[in-house]
């Protein structure tokens, strides 16, 4: 495997550039919005950006807390749905074995010697639907007990793989992150590099994005489960180009039969959450159908289809405690789109 790519780099601008409109001229109340904005100042003390992307355009932006267009955002678990999209380009380059295969064949070399009975049973499509069966801990918030045990460890693949495997669980879905890391593993055995570098050459680079950063594991893999870093815009120009079907700027950059099958619920999840796909939740808000990446602290992007919308959310990530800002598409940005 190649050496992981150097972790930041710097932007050739201080902003990520994107095409911008006044929100009326794309249908929205900018005064509703501004309602969201105060809404914020007065009840989001760790929000640090509010974006949203209509026809296309960038048509509200604000930054709290002294964050601003430049800076970079720690997306926690939103990093899951990268892993997802970044799989599914490998896959469509052949690099991969299909979804049904076992991903022992492929991560086998990480296993111990003395392995669970069932270990061969699990397949890429587990961890995709986070429907393995390992044995794990998950709370009503997505709190995971057993995470801090995986990040003390250097090896954390052959902590992942010697997870026993619950028969009757496999197939039904369980919140876990040490599913989302083998899926970065299995990129980097399968493409030589880490998913940093993959995404710098196939996905980044395409949508303009200059200045990121992505942390490693003890091993050098790319953290699967968080660790990614980027601009607000950056995040809502992937947004827009995962809710385009993969085009941007009439290229297809991720393939849209991958999109199709990893926006749609795959496995019935979380009712706070909603169902999950692979590696992002789906459901509905004011019976508008909605895909999310979603990370602790309140990292939120946010894809609307029907209604042509991203919205972007980030928060202070260093929280125990923290409060979704999914109130505010409720009661304030999806009531600013006029019919």
């Amino acid at each position: 495997m190649e050496q992981p790519a150097a972790m930041l780099t710097s932007p050739a601008q201080t902003a990520p550039l994107f095409p911008s409109l006044p929100p009326e001229e794309q249908g929205c109340r900018t005064d509703v919005l501004e309602e969201a904005h105060q809404t914020i100042i007065s009840r989001y003390p760790k929000m640090k950006s509010f974006l949203m992307v209509r026809g296309g355009s960038l048509i509200y932006e604000q930054y709290y807390n002294g964050h601003h267009a430049g800076a970079l955002n720690d997306l926690r678990s939103a990093t899951k749905s990268f892993t997802s999209v970044l799989f599914g380009m490998a896959s469509g380059d052949g690099l991969l074995p299909p979804l049904d295969a076992p991903i022992l064949p492929l991560l086998g070399k990480y296993a111990k010697k003395t392995r669970h009975p069932l270990l061969n049973r699990v397949t890429f499509r587990h961890l995709l639907t986070m429907t393995s069966g390992f044995a794990w801990k998950t709370g009503k918030k997505l709190g995971e007990p057993l995470i801090h045990q995986l990040h003390r460890t250097r090896n954390w693949t052959s902590f992942a793989l010697s997870l026993p495997v619950i028969e009757e669980h496999m197939g039904t879905f369980q919140y876990r992150s040490t599913d989302s890391h083998l899926l970065s593993v299995a990129l980097s055995e399968a493409a030589g590099k880490d998913a940093f570098s993959y995404a710098s050459e196939r996905l980044f680079v395409p949508l303009g994005i200059r200045h990121a950063a992505w942390t490693p594991s003890p091993e050098g893999h790319s953290m699967g489960h968080i660790g990614l870093y980027l601009t607000s815009r950056d995040m809502a120009k992937f947004g827009l180009c995962c809710m385009n079907g993969g085009k941007w700027k009439d290229t297809e950059i991720i393939p849209e039969g991958w999109l199709k099958e990893a926006l749609a619920p795959q496995a019935e999840g979380y009712p706070a959450f909603g169902d999950y796909g692979y590696q992002w939740w789906s459901g509905k808000i004011d019976g508008h159908p909605f895909s999310l990446a979603h990370g602790h602290g309140g990292q939120q992007l946010y894809l609307f289809p029907g209604l042509d919308t991203v919205i972007v959310f980030t928060q202070d990530s260093r929280v125990t405690r923290w409060k979704n800002p999914r109130m505010l598409l409720d009661k304030f940005v999806l009531k600013s789109i006029m019919a």
